[in-house]
């Protein structure tokens, strides 16, 4: 067994086919018929071109040869690549190679419609892999090889199908935009124009239904390019709300999209309301749904009041789910109506329905109990909340003693100095106010060290702080 090898030839002329085609089984001895190192690369010969079957092509005065001579067919013949201009084929080597050896391949090739088998290749090529190229759109033939030796071609290998050239198919695509992956809203009288991109080559057929059933060509309008297909719809009318499916076939293969379209207005009213009870500064009411919810669902009722006096309407609730509900906070003495209009996506409805009767709001008749004004009594004995602090002071300049009482009624305050009283005395001056208690020592001497203490009376008590005062003299050089 030989190993494969790949091999390309330079495309030949007929003229130069027919002659070496005539050579392969017959004339030529074997050390000039086997091709080494060839390639197995091969143009296609052109149809008008005089070639003889390999089979056919030993003279009729020569013996035919021992079938121990020649070798058998060539096994597992595969087809490997078919591309829009060539063809690719594959073989193994044949069990049987003859007594004098093998000296190459033959690929021939017949076109549809034809009697006659065309060498591929001029003379015979020790490969096992060849391919054909510079083929034509529509080409359809079968391709076969035979072994050959120096006695002459063996039983050739057959493809069992024909081989068609076509272009190359891409599998159809389809690229649904990501805000048709969810149902794509319009309302009533807006256009509707959907470009849905899509694959394929060649280009494929591509074709739309609405919920099942061919398009309406009246209303609906389809334009399909190489790569996108538009459905446009110039005024949208709820009959138009449904699923849209796009089907793009090429030959057995297809890919499908679907897209759900809702047409949608405004809701009509709710269709009726009635005035169910009235207490106090409340209002009770209750209506049905509308009969038209404008082909979608509602988010909810807006509910309106309005006084008789002045006429001018007041949202209460807005987007409220229930069918009934209480109107609160209703000012006494004062008459109303009420109203409720449906909404959805596109809004509120056009109208709205009025409750037929008023909603009087009465004034009760309520007698005023006062309970008794218990008065509470805050007085307190004197207590110092913040007492006096030690102090050390310079000749000269003016010293403030801080203290703060409380006591209720207000004390009567009294300063003194070493336990002697100092009202009445010019050097000092006393202040009370808000509770806080001031005792302002102008331009103190050493004399004015001591002990100071403030007394706060009233009626119900007493209470005392004291501080330490220190006046320390200059020092003298």
């Amino acid at each position: 067994m030989m190993e494969k090898n790949t091999s390309e030839d330079p495309a030949c002329s007929p003229e130069e086919t027919t002659s070496e085609s005539a050579k392969v089984p017959t004339a030529e001895p074997p050390g000039e018929v086997a091709a080494s190192e060839s390639t197995g690369e091969e143009q296609v010969p052109k149809p008008q071109a005089p070639a003889p079957q390999i089979p056919a092509a030993p003279a009729a005065t020569k013996p035919v040869p021992p079938s121990e001579d020649v070798p058998s067919a060539p096994l597992l013949l595969t087809l490997e690549d078919v591309s829009s201009n060539s063809v690719t084929v594959s073989w193994e080597p044949p069990e049987r190679l003859g007594r004098l050896g093998l000296q190459g391949y033959v690929l021939e090739l017949c076109r549809e419609g034809a009697s006659e088998w065309v060498p591929v290749n001029a003379r015979p090529m020790m490969v096992t892999q060849q391919t054909v190229r510079n083929l034509a759109l529509g080409d359809k033939f079968l391709l076969r090889v035979s072994a050959v030796s120096s006695t002459g071609a063996g039983p050739p290998a057959m493809l069992d199908q024909p081989i068609h050239i076509r272009e190359n198919i891409e599998a159809p695509k389809i690229r649904v935009p990501r805000h048709l992956r969810q149902t794509y809203i319009r309302q009533v009288g807006e256009t509707v124009n959907l470009q849905i991109p899509f694959q394929g080559k060649p280009k494929p057929q591509a074709t739309w239904t609405h919920n099942g059933h061919a398009l309406d060509s009246q209303r609906v309008s389809v334009r399909t390019g190489d790569q996108d297909s538009i459905l446009f719809i110039r005024s949208a009318q709820r009959s138009d709300s449904g699923r849209y499916e796009l089907t793009v076939r090429l030959e057995e293969l297809e890919a499908k999209a679907t897209i759900d379209i809702l047409v949608i207005e405004k809701p009509g009213p709710p269709s009726s309301i009635r005035l169910l009870d009235v207490w106090g500064c409340n209002a009770a009411l209750q209506w049905t749904p509308p009969q038209d919810t404008g082909n979608t669902e509602l988010l909810g009722y807006t509910v309106q009041k309005a006084d008789k006096k002045t006429g001018q309407w007041f949202t209460v609730l807005e987007r409220y789910h229930p069918t009934t509900c209480t109107v609160s906070d209703l000012i006494i003495g004062n008459s109303y109506s009420f109203r409720v209009f449906s909404e959805n996506l596109c809004g509120l409805s056009a109208s709205a329905t009025v409750t037929k009767e008023l909603a009087h709001i009465q004034k009760a008749d309520i007698a005023a109990k006062p309970k008794g004004f218990i008065e509470r009594d805050f007085s307190e004995a004197p207590s110092f909340t913040q007492p006096l602090a030690d102090h050390t002071s310079t000749p000269g300049y003016s010293t403030q003693l801080f203290c703060s009482v409380r006591a209720s009624p207000k004390p009567k305050i009294i300063w003194m100095k070493n336990k002697m009283e100092i009202q009445g005395n010019p050097k000092y001056r006393a202040v009370s106010e808000q509770g806080v208690c001031t005792l302002e020592i102008r331009k103190p001497s050493p004399f004015d060290s001591g002990v100071y203490t403030c007394k706060a009376i009233n009626v119900l008590g007493e209470a005392s702080v004291d501080c330490r005062l220190e006046v320390k003299a200059s020092a003298t050089h």
